[in-house]
């Protein structure tokens, strides 16, 4: 038991874990929302439950398959109503290998919510403390409030920056460098260029398509996770201060018993 007691199992479960790479934290998520987003971009949810790794691999599958199903360019042919274009764009050898994957994704970041969602409660309960700050050679990191607009502010000029804003390096850096890719290659800026230069037919047909359709589901993505993880880290910065707060300076015999205050 004195082993137990003085090993880092001490606790079962922890609600946060505050490092130089950002603040990973429990807290109670919608599974639709998780399994729309993966629905949308597949390894988004994963990213939004914090289960990094697995996005990373769903999001580069995601990139890889769908750029050679030609699936993005077959979208817009069929909004179009080029129906026969949609059908000949379209590689049947790259778009049955999606269709697996794409349903996994959906599916395990559902799973993956509502789980999470049991030990967050659990967690609660046990109200474990955890580190509200952290520091080593190459950031700081700690705990305080922070405006969510100004997140969804910044996450709108480029994905990345509201996560910068809100110290959650791993997905600034992973939103920032796709962004990056996805402007490059679908010639998006060489685009509004044109576009002010008044050449509309130039600024359409220098578009990639395939890539361009990538590109709402990221600025979204980023928008989305920003302020939902600004408001998170909020909550979670006030109840560690009100821990704080009870554990020491709060009177030993105070109670509070059905709205009324007793202090003996």
């Amino acid at each position: 038991m004195d082993n137990y007691k003085n090993s880092n199992n001490l606790y079962r479960r922890y609600k946060a874990h505050v490092s130089i790479f950002g603040t990973t934290q429990f807290h109670l998520r919608n599974p639709y929302i998780m399994a729309w987003w993966s629905a949308a971009f597949p390894g988004f949810g994963h990213l939004l439950l914090g289960k990094y790794l697995r996005g990373l691999v769903l999001f580069i599958w995601e990139v890889f398959v769908n750029y050679n199903a030609k699936i993005n360019l077959a979208m817009v042919y069929s909004f179009s109503g080029n129906i026969e274009l949609a059908r000949q764009a379209l590689n049947s050898r790259w778009m049955l290998m999606y269709i697996p994957v794409y349903l996994f994704a959906i599916w395990d970041s559902y799973r993956t919510a509502v789980d999470m969602n049991k030990v967050y409660l659990l967690a609660e309960k046990e109200n474990a403390p955890f580190n509200s700050f952290s520091i080593g050679s190459l950031e700081i990191n700690y705990l305080d409030k922070r405006s969510p607009i100004m997140s969804v502010f910044w996450s709108i000029f480029m994905p990345g920056l509201g996560q910068l804003h809100i110290h959650r390096i791993i997905t600034a850096f992973f939103s920032l460098v796709w962004t990056i890719a996805f402007l490059y290659f679908s010639h998006l800026l060489e685009a509004v260029q044109l576009l002010f230069f008044g050449e509309i037919r130039k600024a359409t047909d220098v578009l990639d398509k395939q890539w361009l359709l990538y590109m709402p589901s990221m600025w979204g993505f980023a928008i989305y996770d920003s302020y939902i993880n600004t408001v998170e880290n909020n909550k979670l910065f006030e109840k560690e201060q009100q821990d704080f707060l009870k554990s020491n300076y709060q009177h030993a015999d105070f109670k509070v018993k059905k709205g009324t205050v007793q202090n003996r």
